[in-house]
């Protein structure tokens, strides 16, 4: 089976264990590959493990946000409703103080 490099935001299954995860993020000076299962449960591999590991590339599943808590079928991204309306914000009735001088006098 031929190792493969860990790319950020690819996919993979260990073949032995049948885990999904997403590689999230890859630090060769320190030599770890950070992971995210589908759960949402964080791993970490060093990289003489990931090459000792029998993992295949694997397609994003259906929902892969899933893991971070988020999902296309969010409610907020499709009613108008929730939109910001500065209009009533109170911030945008603050008047500035004026100032008069410098602040970086000696």
């Amino acid at each position: 089976m031929a190792k493969l490099f860990p790319g950020i935001g690819k996919w993979y299954q260990d073949t032995v264990s049948l885990q999904l995860f997403e590689v999230v993020a890859v630090d060769e000076d320190i030599g770890a590959i950070e992971v995210q299962y589908l759960d949402g449960d964080i791993g970490e591999f060093e990289l003489e493990v990931w090459g000792q590991m029998n993992l295949v590339s694997a397609a994003a599943p259906e929902d892969a946000n899933a893991g971070y808590g988020a999902s296309y079928s969010d409610p907020w991204e499709d009613n108008p409703s929730y939109i910001n309306d500065s209009s009533n914000n109170p911030v945008e009735s603050i008047e500035p103080e004026s100032f008069l001088g410098y602040d970086d006098i000696l």
